[in-house]
């Protein structure tokens, strides 16, 4: 029989490479269509910002009271694209109930939004953090007791059955323990948490003169506790607050391109130059972009 004789794979090289090239671009084009936004889908804005109207009560005369549908409009200009604004405290929720599995943009509390982002498996890239009516862009956690309790400062919480927020939220549990340590109050080894300020305050209210408490609340809480009467004023009493971590930050949360990204980011920031928007979402100067905060998550992808 004839030898067939040895085959030369290197000529048919290149054309095994082309072919490869060929599927893996294929298969990128159809990985992008199936999760980037289409250009004429709406940009789906989910609201989570504990200060919003629709997340908090209008007890208290211009506070607590944003309007994010100006918003919503402001952006729907600027993007030349819809808006599908959704509200809710918690993104999880969000997406099974309101928006099939999508968001965008997400503007809320920035522990809280990263935490969340993380739990879905979705990336969250910082934009801008919205200043409040001051101008800062923090906020604090407070340790307040009963107004008539001994304890006058942190370092009196020995001992003390003390009510921190969820993990989630860092003004009420990270920079908590962080204070408690910083004043030699070691917590216990199993933390109690209640998630809201409210149910926190008014635990510790119960428990007073039997057990000797604390709760750790919002800085942003203590006005609306007692305007929405959860709470009389002159109730609770501060002993002591924690190192300042970010408030109110929007968020770009998904398959948004770099592009994208600044694009929304330079709306937000436009946006907040009108006086009127200024006004409906209490703010002293609108949304600041974090550009050192934005270069170093793009050094992480």
């Amino acid at each position: 029989m004839k030898s067939l004789g040895t085959i030369d794979w290197r000529r048919y090289l290149p054309l095994a490479i082309a072919a490869a090239t060929l599927c893996f671009a294929s298969l990128a084009r159809v990985s992008a269509a199936e999760t980037a936004p289409a250009a004429d889908e709406p940009l789906v804005m989910v609201v989570m910002d504990p200060l919003a109207l629709p997340l908090s009560c209008p007890c208290v005369k211009g506070y607590a009271q944003r309007d994010y549908e100006k918003l919503a409009d402001a952006l729907q200009l600027q993007l030349k694209r819809k808006i599908k604004l959704v509200f809710n405290e918690s993104l999880s929720v969000a997406l099974r109930d309101q928006t099939e599995g999508r968001a965008d943009l997400v503007i809320g509390k920035s522990s809280v939004v990263r935490h969340d982002a993380a739990k879905n498996k979705l990336a969250a890239a910082p934009l801008a953090m919205l200043t409040g009516k001051d101008g800062s862009t923090e906020q604090t956690g407070l340790i307040v007791v009963p107004a008539d309790d001994p304890a006058k400062s942190v370092a009196d919480l020995k001992g003390y059955r003390i009510i921190f927020g969820p993990a989630e939220c860092d003004e009420k549990h990270a920079a908590a323990l962080a204070l408690l340590k910083k004043h030699g109050v070691t917590p216990p080894a199993e933390l109690e948490t209640s998630a809201a300020c409210s149910d926190g305050a008014t635990m510790i209210l119960e428990l007073r003169p039997k057990v000797h408490a604390a709760a750790v609340i919002s800085s942003y809480a203590k006005l609306l506790l007692e305007g929405c009467g959860t709470i009389n004023k002159g109730d609770l009493r501060v002993v002591g607050e924690t190192e300042p971590v970010p408030f109110v930050g929007a968020f770009a949360v998904g398959s948004l391109s770099v592009a994208q990204q600044a694009n929304i980011r330079e709306a937000l920031v436009k946006a907040s130059i009108n006086p009127e928007l200024l006004l409906a979402l209490e703010t002293k100067s609108g949304f600041v972009p974090l550009e050192k905060e934005i270069a170093q998550a793009g050094k992480k992808k």
